[in-house]
C-alpha cells in the first residue's frame, strides 16, 4: 500500500509508475475520487458529531421551549450522524478495495518493458564445453535416475503432476545444501527462522499475494488458511501491527520452508523433471528496515545471492527485470539466472526484491524514532531454491559416467564425500 498522501501530491508520478508496469493509469483517477469522497464524508460526519456533542450541552442548560426544539434537534442529528457515518464507512471500504489493487510505484530507472526486456547487469563463471570434453551432457532427469536421487513416476502416482519425490543422495543433496545456505546466512547476521507454511488471509493480502498472484496460491477453505508460495508472507507478517524500535533494525531473517504454487497459466511449460513444481523447499532471507537503509541492503542482499551461487561453483548472469514483470509488492528486483547446460542457457535460480514500505502499510509494521512512527521497509531475498539449485548441480557438475562432482563448499555437509555416484535402484 502506498502513502495515500502521493494521491494528491504526485498523481502524476503514479500514473506514469502504472503505465511502466502495463497496467492503465484510470486507476489512479479513482483512487483520487475516492479519496475525495472518503475524506468529505469523514469531514461531513465529524461536524455533525460535533454539533451533536456541543448540543447535547446546550440541551442540559436549556429549559422550556427551547429545551424541548432543542431536544427535537437532538433526535434530528442522530438520524444524520448515523447515515453521515454509514457514508464515510462505505466510502473508506471503496477506497482501502482500490488501493490494495495498486502496485508499487516502480522506480524511475527500473528498465521499462515486459517478461524479455530485462537488463543483464553482470556474468560470471564460464559454462563448461562439455563437447571438448568428448561427451554431451544428461539433463538433471536423467541423472537424477542414474543416481537414484529423483523419482518423477512415485511423485505423479502419491500426489499427481509436478510432484517428486527426493530420494537417497538426492535428499542428502537438499538437506546439505539447506544446511549450507543457513550456515552462510548466519556467518552474514541473519537469524534461522522456521515459520509456517500456513498462513491467514491477512498475511497474504498484507504481502500482495492475493492480488495478480492469487491464481497461483493455494487456498483451504474449511479452515480459510493458504499454503505460501514463499516463506517471505511468513517472515514479513512476523512484525504485523507491531512498532519496533528503529535502533534495533535493520532485522535480518533467514526462513526454510516447503512453498507451494499452483503455477496457474504454465500448462505445457517445463513439464520435464522438477524445474517448475508445485512444491518446492526454499531458503528465504528478509529484512525489516529503515526506508533510507533499503536500497543499499537490497544490493547486499544481492551481493549474498551472488556469492552462495559462486561457492557452488555455478555459472551465472545477474538480471534486472523490467517494470512490466515485477510483482505488486516490488519496485525493483534482481534475478540471478544459473546456466542449465542441457537447455542451452540460462534459467531464473534466485531472485531479490525492495518492497520499500509497501508491504509494511499493509501489515501495519512501523518503527519509533525520535520524530514519532513511521512504516519501516521490507526486503526479499531467495538464498536457495532447493529444486532449481538441485537442476544446477547435477547438469553443472556432472561427468562422462554419470557421477556428479560435489562443490567443495558442499563436501562437509555431505560427508566429505567428493561425487554422488550412480546406483542401482
Amino acid at each position: 500500500m502506498i502513502d495515500p498522501k502521493l494521491l494528491r501530491t504526485e498523481p502524476d508520478r503514479l500514473r506514469a509508475a502504472q503505465e511502466a508496469r502495463g497496467e492503465s493509469s484510470a486507476l489512479i483517477d479513482r483512487l483520487i475520487e475516492a479519496d475525495s469522497a472518503r475524506r468529505s464524508a469523514i469531514a461531513s460526519f465529524e461536524s455533525l458529531r460535533a454539533e451533536q456533542k456541543s448540543l447535547g450541552k446546550d440541551v442540559a442548560r436549556a429549559k422550556g421551549e427551547e429545551k424541548a426544539a432543542l431536544i427535537a434537534r437532538t433526535r434530528e442529528l442522530a438520524a444524520q450522524v448515523k447515515a453521515a457515518d454509514t457514508t464515510a464507512t462505505e466510502a473508506g471500504k471503496r477506497f482501502d478495495e482500490l488501493m490494495l489493487a495498486l502496485p508499487n510505484p516502480v522506480f524511475d530507472d527500473v528498465p521499462r518493458g515486459g517478461e524479455d526486456d530485462f537488463v543483464v547487469v553482470s556474468e560470471h563463471g564460464t559454462p563448461r564445453d562439455f563437447e571438448a570434453e568428448g561427451f554431451t551432457p544428461r539433463d538433471h532427469l536423467e541423472l537424477g535416475e542414474l543416481l537414484g536421487a529423483i523419482d518423477i513416476p512415485r511423485g505423479a502416482k502419491v500426489s499427481g503432476a509436478r510432484f517428486y519425490f527426493l530420494t537417497g543422495q538426492g535428499a542428502m543433496l537438499e538437506l546439505a545444501l539447506i544446511n549450507l545456505a543457513m550456515a552462510k546466512a548466519m556467518e552474514w547476521g541473519f537469524t534461522p527462522i522456521l515459520p509456517p507454511a500456513l498462513v491467514k488471509p491477512s498475511s497474504m493480502e498484507g504481502t500482495g499475494y492475493l492480488g495478480q498472484a492469487a491464481q497461483d496460491v493455494y487456498h483451504l477453505p474449511a479452515d480459510d488458511l493458504y499454503l505460501v508460495g514463499t516463506s517471505e508472507v511468513a517472515l514479513a507478517a512476523y512484525h504485523s501491527d507491531e512498532i519496533l524500535d528503529a535502533a534495533t533494525l535493520p532485522r535480518l531473517y533467514a526462513g526454510y520452508s516447503p512453498c507451494y504454487r499452483r503455477e496457474a497459466g504454465s500448462y505445457g511449460k517445463d513439464t520435464r523433471g522438477i524445474f517448475r513444481v508445485h512444491w518446492f523447499d526454499k531458503v528465504e532471507m528478509f529484512v525489516h528496515c529503515r526506508p533510507d537503509e533499503a536500497d543499499a541492503l537490497h544490493r547486499t542482499l544481492l551481493e549474498f545471492e551472488k556469492e552462495f551461487i559462486a561457492t557452488l561453483e555455478l555459472p551465472f548472469q545477474v538480471l534486472e527485470v523490467a517494470s512490466g514483470d515485477l510483482g505488486l509488492s516490488a519496485a525493483r528486483k534482481f534475478d540471478c539466472y544459473g546456466w542449465i547446460p542441457s537447455q542451452g542457457k540460462y534459467r531464473e535460480i534466485t531472485s531479490t526484491s525492495n518492497c520499500t514500505t509497501f508491504q509494511a502499510r499493509r501489515l501495519n509494521i512501523r518503527m519509533r524514532t525520535d520524530a514519532g512512527t513511521e512504516p519501516v521497509a521490507t526486503l526479499n531475498g531467495t538464498l536457495c531454491a532447493m529444486t532449481r539449485m538441485i537442476i544446477c548441480l547435477l547438469e553443472n557438475h556432472q561427468q562422462p559416467d554419470g557421477s556428479v562432482r560435489i562443490p567443495d563448499a558442499l563436501r562437509p555437509y555431505l560427508g566429505g564425500r567428493e561425487f554422488l555416484t550412480p546406483t542401482n535402484r
